[in-house]
């Protein structure tokens, strides 16, 4: 092929050279199948402590898959349950200095029900003139006295016993907060998913706040991907799409994807994205949520198709 290109004139040689550079370049076009590209990713969640301690128990490893409110570990809450019974006994401590407002009661009615039946007594003597008024005045200012003595004793009784019962509710305030942190002991996974990444060990101390683990659901994954201003007119949100994920070479998986977000403002184009038009600078940043059966993995480039009527 060489000798016979030598043999050309150098017009038809010039010729022959476009005419490859043409096919070359129509030949790259056809590599770009897809209407966007972008990289697919997860919702990561980082789980944190939510208490202060040792970890006793940490039963994960990565790769490895967990159910929502699953009970994975355990973290030292042995002062916690001796704080809570602290103030179990301090609630039990202040109940028992409730008065018996009952008895304190029937001691004085007694006593007021006791001079009504002698105030009936004298009213009859005195209408005999048996009795004297002074008499009978004498017991009434007694019932008088007795009755505003049971109305303050009620009052006084009533406030005590509103006191102790108020202090009390501090304590089972106090009391729920220990119960929430004893709770919060427990390590769980907040969602169905797959752990990625470790970063703690039992044995060790954490804190609240501390990262434990890295768990993403990886049942449905998102194509980040970039489209020109251009092809703006083409997508919208909850539109169906076409959508391949790039295994190797010439390796690809169809799977249907919506799309779930587009962004509202142009940035450039990523270094590690191709564009349909290559001199596009700006593009605007699209997610498409795909189901995955397990073959999609984060971090794998995949492309898009829109569905043009």
């Amino acid at each position: 092929m060489k000798n016979f290109i030598k043999q050309l004139p150098m017009k038809n040689t010039l010729y022959i050279a476009i005419l490859m550079s043409f096919i070359l370049s129509s030949c790259a076009k056809n590599e770009n199948l897809n209407d966007a590209s972008g990289v697919f990713e997860a919702i990561e969640v980082i789980v944190s402590s939510e208490g202060n301690g040792k970890i006793l128990q940490l039963h994960i490893n990565e790769g490895e898959e967990v159910k929502m409110n699953q009970n994975l570990g355990l973290i030292d809450s042995t002062q916690l349950h001796l704080s809570r019974l602290l103030l179990e006994a301090n609630k039990e401590a202040i109940l028992s200095g409730t008065p018996d407002v009952k008895s304190q009661i029937d001691a004085i009615q007694k006593e007021i029900d006791r001079l009504t039946h002698d105030k009936k007594r004298i009213e009859k003597l005195l209408e005999g003139d048996v009795a004297t008024q002074k008499q009978l005045d004498d017991v009434n200012a007694q019932i008088s006295i007795l009755n505003a003595r049971l109305i303050a004793q009620k009052k006084s009784l009533n406030t005590n016993v509103n006191a102790i019962y108020q202090n009390s509710k501090v304590v089972d305030v106090q009391l729920a907060q220990i119960k929430d942190q004893i709770s919060k002991c427990n390590i769980s996974s907040p969602i169905n998913g797959v752990v990625l990444v470790k970063y703690a060990e039992e044995g060790e101390l954490t804190a609240m706040g501390k990262p434990l683990f890295k768990i993403a659901d990886l049942s449905e994954m998102i194509l980040r991907a970039y489209v020109t201003a251009d092809q703006l007119e083409y997508i919208s949100l909850g539109q169906q799409v076409d959508v391949y994920a790039e295994y190797g070479k010439d390796e690809r998986q169809k799977s249907n994807g919506t799309v779930s977000w587009i962004s509202s403002k142009a940035e450039f184009t990523p270094k590690t994205i191709q564009t349909q038009d290559e001199r596009a600078n700006l593009v605007y940043a699209v997610k498409i949520r795909v189901a995955n059966e397990g073959l999609i993995k984060i971090g794998m480039y995949g492309g898009l198709n829109f569905i043009k009527e």
